[in-house]
């Protein structure tokens, strides 16, 4: 089969679209913009996982550790009387990313089932810790009693979730672009390199254990920052946003997108909460069922997920020097 060949600037010009198109769901769908909402900031948390799994290559399970942990910081600060939307959402990227960064010690020197086996123990011990602690988190109830301020003290978030999907689409817009830019800086560059051979980089005098150690915190804080946003725009936190389920649902997300490209994250995101609504609807008793089959047949048709199949049918057109 023939490749589609795209020069640069039509492929900035796709991508420009494809944003707008998720801007203009606003007025398209105006009855499903809490799912829409949803969509985005677990695209978000998929592109955080994509950073330390598909780029640093750190096998990692664990990743709602940081989600949830974003989302009860946030949580907490509005509950006891802090609401302002961003000063919540630097307390999330903050509290997730000292907690990453404490946490990379271990994971970063370990071989690859040694990280499956920390990250999952980190993840149940926390979900324990939330659920013990249930005087202060709410435990099996969920965090309840959040009040979140207007964004900029002029937009109050409403029950048509209106505000809510401008507020998330601006804010993970803004960390996608500053993922984006972490990733094609000289640092992101070294991360591929120690991701395709890591001995060859150790060979050349890069310092693969602490760059590895920075892209799992940043990695943890952009998770820690979708979680706030969950926690912000529903005024809710439940228990299950620190699980393992949750953690395991998102690494399906990033598969079904692919891992190791910058939009596989977000249109694994699109592709899956689509399906898992339209499944749902359709078929409320059985609808996992033909979940699965679904997540079966992409994964054995697109080898790399769907940005795989995007990159086998198009090309990109090498610059005239």
């Amino acid at each position: 089969m023939k490749r589609l060949a795209l020069s640069p600037a039509q492929l900035r010009a796709a991508e420009v679209a494809f944003w707008l198109l998720l801007a203009c769901s606003f007025f398209l769908a105006p009855d499903h913009l809490t799912l829409l909402s949803q969509i985005l900031l677990f695209g978000l948390f998929a592109v955080s996982l994509d950073m330390a799994l598909g780029y640093a290559g750190i096998l990692t399970v664990g990743h709602a550790a940081f989600f949830g942990a974003g989302a009860y910081a946030a949580g907490l600060l509005a509950r006891h009387g802090w609401g302002e939307p961003f000063t919540g959402l630097l307390a999330a990227l903050l509290v997730a990313g000292a907690l990453g960064y404490a946490l990379s010690y271990m994971v970063v020197r370990g071989a690859d089932l040694t990280r499956l086996m920390i990250t999952i123990g980190v993840c149940v011990l926390l979900y324990e810790l939330v659920n013990r602690l249930s005087g202060i988190t709410g435990g099996t109830d969920g965090l309840q009693g959040m009040v979140v301020w207007p964004v900029a003290g002029l937009f109050e978030f409403d029950l048509f979730g209106k505000t809510a999907f401008v507020y998330a689409y601006a804010m993970v817009l803004l960390m996608f672009l500053l993922v984006r830019r972490v990733l094609r800086s000289p640092f992101g560059l070294a991360l591929r390199g120690i991701h395709d051979n890591r001995k060859r980089m150790l060979a050349i005098g890069s310092p693969v254990e602490s760059r590895l150690r920075m892209a799992y915190a940043f990695s943890a804080a952009i998770a820690g920052v979708a979680g706030a946003l969950l926690a912000q725009t529903t005024q809710f936190v439940g228990i299950e946003s620190i699980s393992f389920n949750r953690s395991a649902e998102i690494l399906i997300i990033l598969v079904l997108g692919g891992t190791g490209r910058l939009y596989g994250g977000l249109i694994g995101a699109i592709v899956y909460m689509l399906v898992h609504d339209g499944f749902a609807d359709l078929n409320p008793e059985y609808w996992m069922f033909w979940l699965g089959i679904f997540l079966i047949a992409v994964v054995m048709v697109g080898r790399g997920g769907i940005m795989g199949v995007l990159s086998r049918l198009v090309r990109v057109k090498e610059q005239a020097r």
